[in-house]
């Protein structure tokens, strides 16, 4: 038997007044002597009731019924029954009064609400959490998060629906209205009523390429700065997930592109003491980043360090050798020339070096 996970808005209209009271009730969480003493009606009557409303709406069981009951807008998390659904714009514009919502992508997933931080419950439900976030407003059908969280092993159980229940109540946490809605094609964070940082450092990833091109340094290291300020460590760290996969490998390379921009700005900008420290840190992160690594040679030989210089090559060209079985690569090969002959004007800073995040 169906339950309630379909393409298609749940829908209620097709149940009596006393029957959307019991289904108001029962996703609320109350049992049926709860139901019963509610509505002034025997206990049995209740089970009477609840059956007829499996069959009705084609729902496999209680759980369904919950779930379907918040879907179609009788219930909210922590607000219990509403006397009818609420329409979008009334969803919109309680999100838009709400307390701002932060969800932290770039590290281990965090959201916080008010400043406090909330708990998601296990990897894979916070995986259906991170898809939603990234989906920038877009709706998911239940096929596609399945696709992107459970890959080629999808779960025997339909839990789709159940994991965005204990999100939403696990995200109103007892104030504010549901963050998360459904409409005819899927389920969507609401629109203004979360702020993701992902989607904050692509917004300053495009002012950095305007800044870029206007030829202002000093904004192009402070956009920069900014972008790398919203990385807290490993992006989606620990989540599961072919999408999360993915995503983390991208964010990793669009970390490294936007040191790489802000430090070749700083050694324009004559920075090279600035500049030296972080290409360290960065080259002993990823050893095998040639760019990265030619860049720290220029910037130690622009500072006076000629024999540094050297050393970082010696370094770059051992460890491609055993890790990869490969000689140095012509960025690195022509950078060490440049070194030894003391060619200043080969040695600025975008030689050789990716054009940007």
């Amino acid at each position: 038997m169906p339950t309630t996970a379909t393409t298609d808005r749940p829908d209620a209209t097709a149940l009596g007044r006393q029957e959307r009271q019991v289904l108001s009730a029962v996703g609320c969480g109350l049992g049926d002597d709860e139901i019963a003493d509610a509505l002034a009606v025997p206990e049995d009557t209740v089970a009477e009731l609840l059956a007829r409303i499996l069959v009705k709406l084609g729902l496999r069981d209680r759980a369904a019924a919950i779930v379907h009951a918040f879907d179609c807008g009788l219930v909210a998390p922590g607000r219990g029954p509403r006397a009818r659904p609420a329409s979008r714009t009334v969803a919109v514009r309680a999100a838009e009064s709400a307390p701002r919502m932060g969800i932290s992508l770039l590290g281990p997933l965090q959201v916080r609400r008010d400043g406090r931080l909330l708990r998601l419950g296990h990897l894979r439900q916070q995986a259906v959490l991170a898809v939603l976030a990234l989906g920038a407003g877009r709706p998911l059908g239940q096929q596609e998060l399945l696709d992107d969280v459970w890959g080629m092993e999808p779960p025997v159980a339909n839990v789709v629906p159940v994991y965005i229940y204990r999100l939403r109540k696990a995200l109103c946490d007892g104030a504010g209205p549901a963050v998360i809605e459904r409409g005819p094609r899927g389920y969507q964070l609401v629109p203004g009523a979360v702020d993701v940082d992902v989607a904050r450092l692509e917004e300053l990833v495009t002012g950095i390429g305007k800044a870029d091109r206007a030829g202002e340094p000093l904004e192009t290291v402070r956009l920069c700065t900014r972008a790398l300020d919203l990385f807290r460590g490993e992006p989606l760290a620990g989540l599961p997930g072919p999408l999360a996969e993915l995503e983390r490998l991208r964010l990793v390379e669009r970390r490294i592109a936007l040191v790489q921009r802000k430090l070749e700005w700083q050694l324009r900008l004559g920075q090279e003491a600035e500049a030296i420290a972080e290409l360290f840190a960065l080259s002993a992160a990823h050893p095998l980043n040639e760019p990265l690594a030619a860049m720290l040679m220029r910037a130690l030989h622009r500072g006076g360090r000629q024999a540094d210089a050297l050393l970082v090559f010696e370094r770059a060209r051992r460890r491609l050798a055993d890790d990869l079985g490969v000689p140095p690569s012509g960025v690195l090969r022509r950078a060490r020339r440049m070194i030894l002959r003391g060619d200043e004007a080969g040695l600025g800073p975008s030689a050789g070096t990716a054009a940007g995040p």
